[in-house]
């Protein structure tokens, strides 16, 4: 499974949707999900991949994790994980 496929997964089961409903534009905010549900969301990437994620839930717009839409997620986090290896 490729890491975009995945992260939409999670995002979609936080967003209580079907994967093929949650689109690379899609903000956060389009998809209903809160700051509680990005919170988990974040986990859930973190456990997924094996990464931590830059992220202050307190400072959301001064993380250097960009989370502007599902692709901008998908993209942090593929750099996350090249970043490992």
């Amino acid at each position: 499974m490729s890491i975009a496929s995945q992260v939409i997964d999670i995002i979609a089961q936080q967003a209580l949707l079907e994967p093929s409903d949650v689109t690379t534009d899609s903000t956060l905010e389009d998809l209903g999900i809160d700051s509680l549900g990005l919170v988990e969301s974040i986990f859930a990437i973190e456990e997924a991949f094996d990464i931590t994620v830059p992220f202050n839930a307190n400072a959301p717009t001064e993380s250097e994790f960009d989370i502007s839409s599902v692709g901008a997620i998908i993209k942090a986090v593929d750099g996350l994980v090249k970043g490992q290896s």
